[in-house]
């Protein structure tokens, strides 16, 4: 029986098929114009550039010229690349210009489809960004592309890590930069962290594309971008703080072994407010007031390093350091620290050196940065599944482009096995059948440690022909995925492993020429080795397509359904056959967490034998079902973390207008004069308060106030027995005053000076309080989801508290700025604020480690080639993976041996 929505669909399509078809009569009109654009010299089609700048100039709007511009590069594609951009490629580049994602099957020509919507809107000379997972990636695609875009007349940069400010900049300023999210990020909070407008390296957020959206704008979105420095030294606060843990008993506090989670009762944090008060640590009445949220922090922070961390099983204290014991491989893992604080707080109760703690200086999500672009789209293989997360938090449209010719992959019901050791053995043996009949095979693996394993069982088998792929080197990896299509090869590899390569059955002729035939130069004898490369390509084709196309193995189901149809997607590229299989057991995570116990017994009494599969589309669908559900609770997790990072947001933008503002230059004065009156307004409503009696007033507290923030020295207790003296009297002479010691500075320094030292020392407060603002949010965050137990909304009170924080932190910087006004003296030559010693900090959402570790962007963040590795000098290793053979020529794997020397 088929449903109303059925029986609509089949009689007016869906939607995505009446999106798709309202794109067609554009595609007509530049059908109709082909013949007319290829008429067209190179000169005439360049000049192109040129005559629609013009129209853009003279009022036109990008949509009115689509159609010409769309005919110019498909024209200009053909006479560059050898590449004429599809029916279906066009529509894709519509989608991608009306600010939405196009999902495109792999193979689609993504890279192609991107130049179309690029080169349109770059013809209004704002920039647009072309984003990819990788520098290798984005090196890579400026340079194809950048053939296209200078042949048309536009500029091409590329941002990839260890560039200076000044090629930075150089990359922005052309029409179409290619940069990874990260630099980007990156970027632009070192940009706001500029005392020079002409510092800043971005230019603005016009139009961004990004490629592998989902991976980017979903996966990654998790963790933010953070750039952290050290900390003042505080080992004294918190070694005061560690010497109250102690002396608390049972009662005062409650350990919850199992959420790793410590909080102190009633009655603790009462004898801590007693012990902290006569300290002179606690600010106002409670604990639990705003001003002392960062003692709550260190005394939380003390508390579960002495009651939930055990020496010598979650650490070691070894060369008066803590050193961590990794929970799942029982490893020291030396060089890294628990963050926040918690690490200062083992050191603080085990008496070692207490190193600093670093803080964060600026941090941005990547919804909220990418958020900031006045048009956004995407590309990707797999976005339908977290298409509502991306119509929420993005407002982001998804669009399936139809493929150019039909899909023939045959993608089978999934086996499921009992255990572990049954499925990876069935593994074993479909590889090697499918090898011995020539068919390539893809080998999808959930993580690195089961991509070790699956490659160890092969081993035994005695079958060693194949490549093990795992995401760390992104040029060695593209070359083995584009000849992952070759007959009989089989590349094993994770999820994320090798995106933004094609695999082509018979092998990529661009990789292979550039490998092959970089030694060779242009001439009769370079060409007549790439016909020999494209016709030994073109019979390894149509080996791999009788062999059936290449077949995808997948060792386990994904949490989510778009990382298992990435994979699938791999095969039956360009209606190339294909094929696909999902290999299960009960003992995998997504099954153990969906009652795999009742299955196990069920199969057991159903007759299901050892190395016996049970293969059922009603199982695909109850995974189907349980993927959903943990896809609902990922989605709600980052829903939720975005409204807290909203709260920041705001604040943030606030601050960075205001020092754009500022570095302007304009209104300095008036803004520094407007703070001391401000300032001047607070000190006398508090020490003279409104409606008092004279007698109340508190002519000595304001005396002394005012020598401190204005340094001025004022008779105010003679004037206040003064007969019938107003404190608006008291405002104005006090106004006076400073004004006048003021002017009398502004004249000796001269005006230039002044503007620069007003700048200098608003700017340096302004980043000094908002990087303190920040630790303090995160510290009210962590604890904020207490209130919770009071019936009361955290979200709320993480609002409200946020508000007022912010708001002091305003009060701080008009009481800041002018003490230091009032105070600064002219020497020699003013020197300009030191840079800070940052660290750029992004941890990688699928390994938890940060893919900015190395700190210095040295020669050991490069991958370099085993033949350009001298064996004697490590310095020319580069980046060496833990399971590489070492390059010092001992035979044992390089963690085994010169890596085990920087572990020890």
């Amino acid at each position: 029986m088929v449903s109303f929505g059925g029986l609509a669909r089949k009689i007016f399509g869906s939607s995505n098929d009446r999106r798709v078809r309202s794109f067609q009569p554009k595609v007509a009109s530049i059908n109709a114009i082909e013949e007319k654009t290829s008429a067209l010299s190179d000169e005439q089609l360049a000049q192109q550039t040129v005559e629609f700048r013009k129209m853009l100039a003279e009022g036109k709007t990008l949509d009115d010229i689509i159609i010409p511009a769309f005919a110019v590069v498909r024209e200009a594609s053909k006479r560059v690349l050898g590449m004429r951009p599809f029916d279906v490629q066009l529509v894709g580049g519509m989608i991608l210009n009306s600010g939405a994602i196009a999902e495109m099957k792999t193979g689609e020509g993504k890279t192609l489809v991107a130049t179309l919507p690029v080169y349109l809107n770059a013809l209004s000379g704002k920039g647009v960004h072309v984003v990819t997972v990788n520098d290798y990636l984005a090196q890579r695609d400026a340079a194809t592309m950048g053939k296209l875009y200078s042949f048309l007349g536009l500029t091409t940069g590329v941002i990839v890590h260890g560039l200076t400010d000044e090629e930075r900049a150089e990359a922005y300023r052309c029409d179409i930069t290619y940069a990874t999210n990260n630099e980007l990020g990156f970027d632009y909070l070192r940009d706001n962290m500029k005392y020079e407008k002409a510092q800043m390296v971005q230019r603005g957020h016009n139009f961004a594309i990004v490629d592998e959206v989902d991976s980017i704008l979903v996966d990654e979105a998790r963790t933010p971008l953070i750039i952290s420095g050290p900390l003042d030294d505080r080992s004294d606060l918190y070694t005061t703080i560690d010497a109250y843990i102690p002396a608390l008993t049972p009662e005062d506090y409650e350990i919850d072994e199992k959420q790793r989670s410590a909080a102190f009762s009633e009655a603790g944090t009462e004898k801590l407010e007693n012990l902290l008060r006569d300290a002179g640590l606690l600010k106002g009445a409670s604990l639990y007031d705003i001003e002392n949220v960062a003692i709550v922090h260190h005394l939380n922070n003390a508390l579960k390093a002495h009651k939930l961390f055990q020496r010598d099983k979650d650490y070691i204290v070894r060369n008066d350091e803590i050193v961590i014991i990794d929970e799942f491989t029982g490893r020291m893992m030396p060089g890294r620290r628990y963050s926040e604080g918690q690490h200062q707080a083992l050191e603080a109760k085990e008496k070692v050196q207490i190193q600093p703690e670093n803080q964060t200086l600026a941090s941005i999500t990547f919804q909220n940065y990418f958020r900031m672009y006045d048009k956004l789209a995407g590309m990707t293989g797999t976005a339908q599944t977290e298409a509502e997360e991306f119509a929420n938090i993005y407002n982001l449209d998804v669009i399936e482009v139809p493929t150019n010719l039909p899909i023939q992959r045959i993608d089978e019901d999934d086996e499921v096995y009992r255990t572990f050791e049954e499925k990876y053995k069935a593994i074993t043996v479909e590889i090697i059948e499918a090898h011995k009949r020539g068919q390539p095979v893809l080998v999808g693996t959930t993580s690195i440690e089961k991509s070790e394993y699956l490659a160890d069982r092969m081993r035994k088998e005695g079958f060693t022909n194949f490549q093990v792929l795992n995401a760390r080197y992104h040029e060695q990896e593209a070359y083995i995925v584009a000849q992952a299509g070759v007959p009989g090869a089989v590349t094993i590899a994770t999820n994320m492993a090798g995106r933004g390569t094609d695999i082509q059955l018979g092998g990529n002729f661009d990789m292979r020429a550039e490998r092959e035939l970089a030694d060779v130069p242009e001439g009769p004898e370079r060409e007549a080795r790439e016909q020999a490369i494209r016709q030994e390509i073109k019979e390894l084709k149509a080996k791999a397509l009788a062999a059936g196309g290449l077949y995808v193995i997948a060792t386990e189901r994904h949490e989510s359904r778009r990382i298992d149809n990435q994979l699938r997607g791999r095969s039956g590229r360009q209606g190339d056959p294909g094929r696909s299989k999902f290999y299960l057991s009960l003992q995998d995570d997504l099954m153990r967490i969906f009652g795999s116990d009742r299955m196990d017994s069920m199969l057991q009494k159903l007759g299901l034998k050892e190395g016996e599969a049970i293969v059922h589309p009603w199982i695909n669908k109850a995974l189907e079902r349980a993927q959903k559900k943990v896809e609902a609770r990922n989605f709600d997790i980052r829903k939720n973390l975005l409204k807290y990072d909203d709260v920041l947001n705001d604040q943030r933008k606030v601050i960075f207008e205001q020092r754009l503002d500022l570095m302007d230059g304009n209104n300095i004065a008036e803004t520094v004069s407007d703070m001391r009156r401000e300032v001047i307004e607070e000190l006398v409503d508090k020490h003279i308060p409104e409606r008092a009696y004279a007698e109340q007033w508190d002519a000595e507290g304001l005396k002394k106030q005012v020598a401190d923030i204005l340094n001025l020295d004022l008779p105010i207790d003679d004037w206040v027995k003064e007969e019938g003296i107003a404190e608006d009297d008291i405002r104005e002479r006090i106004t006076e005053a400073a004004n006048a010691a003021f002017t009398e500075k502004a004249e000796r320094f001269g005006d230039d000076i002044m503007r620069y030292v007003e700048r200098s020392i608003l700017l340096q407060t302004l980043d000094h309080l908002w990087r303190e603002h920040i630790v303090n949010l995160d510290h009210l965050r962590s604890v904020i989801g207490f209130r919770g137990y009071a019936q009361r909304d955290p979200l709320q009170e993480y609002k409200s508290e946020a508000f007022e924080l912010f708001n002091a932190l305003i009060g701080n910087l008009r009481q800041g700025v002018t003490a230091q006004l009032m105070r600064v003296e002219l020497v020699q030559q003013p020197s300009e604020p030191q840079p800070l010693e940052m660290h750029a900090e992004h941890l990688d959402p699928t390994t938890g480690e940060n893919e900015f570790a190395q700190a210095a962007y040295g020669a050991a963040d490069v991958y370099v080639p085993p033949e350009n590795r001298d064996p004697n000098d490590p310095s020319t290793w580069g980046k060496v993976g833990r399971n590489e053979t070492c390059p010092c020529g001992s035979g044992k794997k390089y963690k085994h041996c010169h890596g085990a020397f920087e572990q020890a």
